[in-house]
């Protein structure tokens, strides 16, 4: 048994040092794949009709030649890969102008026009700016983490304050309240939406990060691991009260 509970270990130990280095080069791999199979062939068949346009009737490289190596081979694979991160740089740098922006909000015009996309594109927009945009995640980032009693009294979440409760609300009840995410674990950008008045939010010494953490490892990683836990009043001093 002693042996067995040995390699048991052995084997935990192992698995949480090699697990998220193997999930993370998964994560990349899917990535560059997905970029590849849907980004990278096509500037590749681009970029071989480009080559075969401007050398003209010289055919100096045979259009056959141009696909086995561009849209086939390996090679062309990454190439096409650092073509397609290049032309996201160079389109950050546009929109990083004056001109840019106008052009991409006439772009973003007609898309939010247009009869079938205007009812999916805002929202996806709003997924990918939060991820990925530092600009918006400020506009729409959370101002603090707070922990609520919910669902129930004596039961506590945790939250994230996105702004001030409805107006009608306010002044119905006379009380100032906070609009709260109750994110779902594991995934952070799910929740409930509820409000609470202003004086039950206990706010936390968390960052949104370490909150993000908390919940997407079902409470395991916490920011206050090896932090010495103040005395809590034992069952005596509690019936007292």
């Amino acid at each position: 048994m002693a042996v067995t509970g040995r390699i048991k270990g052995y084997f935990l130990r192992g698995l949480a040092v090699l697990l998220p280095a193997v999930l993370t080069i998964w994560i990349f791999v899917v990535a560059y794949t997905f970029i590849q199979k849907n980004i990278s062939v096509h500037i590749n068949r681009g970029l071989v009709l480009l080559i075969d346009y401007l050398q003209g009737e010289r055919h100096i490289f045979l259009r056959e030649n141009l696909t086995e190596i561009l849209v086939k081979g390996k090679a062309g694979s990454i190439l096409g890969f650092i073509i397609a991160l290049v032309i996201v740089c160079v389109v950050g740098m546009l929109l990083a102008s004056v001109f840019g922006r106008a052009l991409w909000r006439m772009i973003e015009g007609f898309i939010l026009n247009a009869p079938g996309l205007r009812r999916v594109y805002p929202y996806v927009k709003q997924v990918t700016d939060f991820l990925v945009s530092p600009e918006q995640q400020r506009k729409l980032s959370f101002s603090r983490v707070v922990a609520v009693e919910y669902p129930r009294k004596g039961i506590w979440s945790l939250g994230m304050v996105t702004g001030s409760g409805l107006r009608k609300v306010t002044e119905s009840v006379r009380k100032e309240f906070l609009t709260v995410l109750v994110p779902t674990a594991p995934a952070p950008f799910t929740g409930f939406i509820i409000m609470v008045p202003k004086r039950n939010a206990i706010d936390l010494n968390m960052t949104i990060e370490e909150a993000f953490r908390f919940v997407m490892s079902g409470g395991v990683i916490t920011p206050d691991k090896g932090k010495e836990m103040p005395a809590l009043p034992g069952p005596d001093a509690e019936s007292k009260e």
